[in-house]
This record gives structure tokens, C-alpha cells and sequence, in this order.
């Protein structure tokens, strides 16, 4: 045995060497994925307390550290034309004897993963594992109606439009990251009727993370700057 370990110490040595450093290439890989899931932020979008058109829209931040809500922006797709709207800024018709029901129950600790402000912005940081609701769908899909100039009969649009999306778009700071990171989710109308309810068009939140993304959001921030409409209706005067 120990005479065919002298006649091959060279050939073990670098098999060793060669297995040390795919131990260490594999350790820092492991270090590498768990410090980029540290700073990957995480945003979701559901709805919540319901599932139909009354149902709240919900932003959690899952990330492992606070983000800056900088922006929440709602895309209103239509037969004729979108509408954006940014809706950081928001009175919410939500029930809040039954949110102070819901933190009685959950305990002290539900406050501080509270909204932000109620009756004010949802502009401000979120902490790990906090949410915020900006109002029902149907509240949204009315108050993007009313920017377009569009006759409403209930959530119905009156005349020959019909509603066929409603995209909610997050513009957050994360971090010390220079550029702003977002996030969407896009809600189709059931049958194009608001009034029959709306479901995800997608599984999952999409992380708008690129750099590619980030300068178009640098973009859009630019033009949210001069105006809360972005893109209103061909034809229509928004004031």
C-alpha cells in the first residue's frame, strides 16, 4: 500500500488539489447565491380579502430589507386606448374598523407590518415582511375611468369600450442601489366586465430588475414628475 502511494504521491497530489478546489468553487457559490438573495428585492401584488373586483390590492415586500415605495402606478388597458395613472397618493375606502378588528386578532405585532397611511401617501419605506393595500380593484379601475374622461355606468364604461386589463407597476429604492427597481402585475377582467370580477394573469409578480428595466422606470419617474396622467386616451383632454 505504501509502496503505491510513493509511486503515485504526484497523480494524489493533484487529485487532491483538483478536489480541494472544487470544494471551495462550491462554497463560494453557495456564499455567492445566498449573498444575491440578500439583496434581491421581493415584491408581490395580490389581492386580498376577496377574489372578485372588490377584492383589495395588496403590495408585500418580502425582500430581506426595507424598500422604498417611490411609485405605485395603475395601467388601465382598453378597447380605444390606456390609461396610466399614478395612484401613490390615495384616500382609501377601506373598512377600517375591520382592519382594527384584524390587528386585534393577529396581536401587537400585526402593526408595525400595518399600511403606511391610510389617508394619506403610500409613499414611504416597507419593511421586510410589512404590506400595504391601495384600495380595491374596482376603486382603481373607477378612478382610472374617471382620469381617461370616461362615462361609467357602475364599473360598466358606457358606449362601445370595453376593459380588458389592470396592471399595477411598483417604482421602489432599494437598498443603495443608484437605479429604482419595480415591480408588476397584470389582472385581466373577466369577459372584459369589471362587474363580473378580474383574475391574474400571471402566477407570479414580475421583478423589473434589469438594467435595461430600471432605466425605463428612471424614465417614467421622469414623466410622473410633470404629470399623475402618463398616457391618456387618444382624443381625450385630460386637463
Amino acid at each position: 500500500m505504501f509502496e503505491w502511494l510513493s509511486r503515485h504521491v504526484d497523480a494524489l497530489t493533484v487529485l487532491t488539489n483538483i478536489g480541494t478546489l472544487l470544494i471551495w468553487l462550491v462554497y463560494a457559490q453557495l456564499l455567492y447565491l445566498g449573498f444575491r438573495r440578500q439583496r434581491r428585492p421581493r415584491l408581490l401584488i395580490n389581492r386580498g380579502r376577496k377574489s372578485g373586483i372588490d377584492a383589495l390590492c395588496i403590495i408585500s415586500n418580502m425582500s430581506a430589507e426595507p424598500i422604498f415605495l417611490q411609485h405605485i402606478i395603475a395601467e388601465l388597458r382598453t378597447s380605444i386606448g390606456v390609461i396610466t395613472v399614478d395612484v401613490t397618493d390615495r384616500k382609501d375606502t377601506y373598512d377600517q374598523r375591520a382592519e382594527v378588528e384584524g390587528r386585534q386578532r393577529q396581536g401587537r405585532n400585526a402593526a408595525s407590518n400595518a399600511p403606511i397611511d391610510k389617508d394619506g401617501s403610500h409613499q414611504g419605506p416597507l419593511e421586510p415582511g410589512g404590506f400595504v393595500h391601495i384600495d380595491s380593484f374596482g376603486e382603481l379601475t373607477l378612478r382610472l375611468a374617471q382620469a381617461g374622461n370616461m362615462g361609467m355606468d357602475g364599473l360598466r364604461p358606457t358606449g362601445d369600450v370595453t376593459f380588458l386589463s389592470l396592471t399595477i407597476r411598483l417604482i421602489c429604492v432599494y437598498g443603495s442601489e443608484d437605479l429604482p427597481v419595480g415591480a408588476e402585475r397584470q389582472f385581466d377582467y373577466i369577459d372584459h366586465e369589471p362587474s363580473r370580477g378580474l383574475v391574474p394573469a400571471t402566477w407570479d409578480t414580475k421583478r423589473l430588475a434589469s438594467r435595461r428595466q430600471r432605466h425605463r422606470l428612471c424614465r417614467q419617474v421622469d414623466l410622473l414628475n410633470r404629470s399623475d396622467v402618463l398616457r391618456p386616451l387618444p382624443g381625450e383632454n385630460n386637463g
